[in-house]
């Protein structure tokens, strides 16, 4: 202890505050997942990793494309002849044709209804970087945003632990699949002005994590006319563009701006290749800010975290393939709606739903008909079952600041076709259970109200005041009566 509070004199406070949002149950559940992970043969009772936003589903094809272009990497005879090139000190503005080749394939996943500007393309070292590092141009220790619950759990890291700045949930509702409302972005940000909290912008993930969900034109359109009549700034996190699966389709922020009379200085996007690609290892994070001093002070700030120039060069010439592009785009939306698929139809075998969604590498489970009271004590409750006994690393809705307990993002893309089997059995098996002990205490309760009303039929026919007028009606009972309510009604109120 005392160690502990000598560091804390000699150490920042940022290395001693507990902003980082590590103790949650979303890094809880890779804790425990790391201590004892599954493996079908080594481990078979382990942890399976659901948590886990990850997309190697088609890695087979970006690993046939590397054997066919040797060159483009300077690790290799082939490309060798670049490697001093490449090697050497680059400018942090990066290297042009990487520059150029994400702003085009940005282009194609919108479905080329945007042109994307190179020159506005800003590297940093994954979404957390880049993320972060639109903070750090738009705000000042103890401003905040406005942010959408259930938002991504990273959030608080990402956001707020360096930055010092707050993240005032705007709470949205199942009723209307969680979306995001004028009126709930209104609420929250009159209560913030009320407590005299300054409010710099919004910040949206599009598609949504942890729902799954795209957000439509009106949203979207919605959104721009808040911020513009608000004078403060929108940031959309769109690392998830390429990953839609069904329709509707995905809908940039830079879309719809378009045709809109709004003011383009305060319209920001975050973009990476760690989901759409599944490259989450090759840290490439872009800020697009269609705001020039956004722009040159964003590239200032991505010295501390480039993306190295050896995973520019190998990507630059990748997205530059255009046959390749189109090609794995089709395939990765082919696979991701069949594991989907696979998943969600598993579940509602077993009478579990979910949000529907057509997005993203996870989805929005519904286990509130599991809880035993509908808290976030219950949620955290059977989150610890789950990991603890059925050995699921599933995420619970708290992580996200939803404001209604029960949910849970599962992850489905992370793993092979037999771990997700092994998952669904786990899942099915506890399911099945819980509603076998479910049944086995209603029959209790109700063998519980037969005896009750057994006896007191007994009591009712050997009373000689059975017909007496001074008495209230069998059928006109009082709820101040003195007798006992069944435990079937306490049990549906």
């Amino acid at each position: 202890m005392e160690f502990t509070r000598k560091n804390r004199q000699l150490l920042s406070r940022i290395a001693t505050n507990d902003r980082h949002g590590e103790n949650s149950p979303y890094f809880d559940g890779w804790k425990a997942y790391d201590s004892n992970p599954f493996h079908p043969i080594h481990n078979p009772d382990g942890v399976i990793q659901m948590g886990l936003a990850e997309n190697p589903l088609c890695f087979d094809l970006i690993e046939k494309w590397i054997r066919e272009n040797p060159d483009a990497s300077i690790c290799t005879a082939e490309g060798l002849d670049k490697f001093k090139d490449i090697a050497i000190y680059q400018d942090y503005h990066g290297l042009r044709e990487f520059r150029e080749a994400v702003a085009k394939f940005m282009g194609r996943v919108g479905g080329n209804r945007v042109t994307f500007d190179p020159n506005r393309i800003v590297m940093s070292g994954g979404a957390t970087g880049a993320n972060e590092t639109a903070i750090f141009c738009l705000a000042d220790p103890g401003d905040a945003f406005l942010v959408p619950s259930p938002y991504y759990a990273g959030f608080a890291r990402d956001l707020r632990w360096r930055t010092g700045v707050e993240i005032v949930p705007v709470h949205c509702k199942s009723s209307n699949n969680f979306r995001i409302t004028r009126a709930a972005l209104e609420e929250a940000y009159e209560k913030a002005q009320r407590s005299n909290i300054n409010i710099k912008g919004v910040i949206i993930t599009n598609p949504s994590n942890p729902l799954g969900t795209v957000l439509d034109k009106e949203t979207l359109r919605s959104l721009v006319s808040f911020v513009t009549d608000k004078k403060i700034h929108l940031v959309s996190d769109e690392i998830y563009a390429a990953t839609v699966f069904s329709s509707p389709r995905f809908i940039s922020v830079a879309e719809v701006m378009q045709d809109m009379d709004c003011n383009r200085d305060l319209i920001h996007i975050v973009y990476s290749l760690s989901k759409d690609m599944g490259f989450p290892g090759f840290r490439v994070g872009i800020v697009y800010s269609f705001n020039d001093d956004v722009t040159n002070c964003a590239r200032k700030m991505s010295s501390f975290g480039l993306v190295s120039s050896q995973t520019q060069f190998l990507l630059a010439s990748m997205l530059s393939d255009d046959e390749f592009v189109g090609n794995f785009l089709r395939e990765s939306s082919k696979r991701l709606a069949k594991r989907h698929h696979v998943f969600t139809k598993g579940l509602e075998e077993v009478g579990i739903s979910t949000i529907k969604s057509n997005a993203g590498l996870f989805f929005w489970m519904d286990m509130r008909p599991l809880l035993k009271e509908q808290t976030t004590k219950a949620e955290t409750e059977l989150w610890r079952v789950i990991i603890n006994k059925v050995k699921l690393n599933v995420s619970p809705g708290s992580s996200f600041l939803c404001s209604e307990p029960g949910w849970f993002r599962v992850c489905f893309a992370n793993m092979d076709d037999k771990t997700v089997e092994v998952a669904l059995d786990r899942i099915r098996e506890f399911v099945l259970q819980g509603k076998e002990e479910n049944n086995h205490e209603a029959d209790k309760s109700q063998a519980r109200a037969q005896r009750w009303r057994k006896q007191n039929l007994r009591l009712s026919f050997s009373s000689s005041r059975l017909y007496d007028e001074s008495l209230m009606s069998p059928h006109m009972i009082s709820p101040h009566s003195p007798i006992p309510h069944s435990p079937l009604v306490r049990a549906r109120t």
